[in-house]
């Protein structure tokens, strides 16, 4: 390979991280944006200033406000599904998978707070037009898979294996959803400190596989 080749080579890979670096920029201005206000409420512009670019990358790199905003709704679910997939829970037993489940969605949703916002938005505005079209369902099958892990080799009871995902996903979500309504209950303490987090948690923990684990009985997480 010439010096000509390499200095293309070279050139071509940081331009592809120019454009990816740009484009995060504009998923995470328009992530805040949209959680604001919603697909309906929200403008080009205030997106691209906020991101430092020019109006027209926006439209470059995701053609539409709704291209964008169905990027923007689909990159969480894509991140918590890599996130399961980390955890390699296929490989652990039921109730050691539904515990690190639990810990790393709460972990994560008090991390990326303004993305519960941005799907409540959706429901509210939308009535989940767009959220259709993305892949969370991927995310929640997990839950949906060790619920299901458990019951088959008698870890955890029988139950109603839609209702408790749906129950385990409010449990996760809640704490960092409802925070700015929840911080007012007690104003003395900081809801978002990591050890109130950690208590959360576990209380969520002990909570779950206390309602499915088939002995009833809950050790204490470590």
């Amino acid at each position: 390979m010439g010096r000509s080749d390499i200095s293309s080579l070279s050139k071509s890979n940081r331009v592809t991280r120019d454009a990816e670096a740009t484009k995060l920029q504009i998923l995470d201005a328009a992530e805040i944006e949209f959680a604001q206000h919603g697909l309906h409420g929200t403008r080009v512009d205030p997106i691209a200033e906020r991101a430092g670019v020019a109006p027209r990358m926006i439209y470059y790199y995701f053609e539409s406000k709704v291209g964008l905003y169905q990027a923007v709704l689909q990159r969480p679910a894509s991140l918590l599904h890599n996130v399961f997939q980390e955890l390699d829970l296929d490989q652990l037993p039921p109730d050691q998978a539904l515990k690190f489940l639990i810990h790393a969605t709460i972990q994560y949703e008090t991390s990326n707070r303004c993305r519960g916002m941005l799907l409540f938005q959706e429901a509210i505005q939308n009535q989940g037009r767009y959220f259709k079209l993305t892949n969370w369902q991927e995310p929640i099958s997990q839950v949906t898979k060790v619920l299901e892990r458990g019951m088959n080799s008698g870890i955890f009871r029988e139950v109603d294996v839609q209702m408790t995902t749906l129950n385990i996903i409010g449990l996760c979500t809640f704490y960092a959803n409802a925070y700015e309504n929840v911080k007012h209950l007690d104003p003395d303490q900081d809801f978002l400190d990591q050890e109130m987090i950690n208590r959360y948690t576990q209380a969520a923990i002990q909570l779950v596989l206390g309602g499915v684990q088939s002995n009833s009985i809950v050790q204490p997480s470590e």
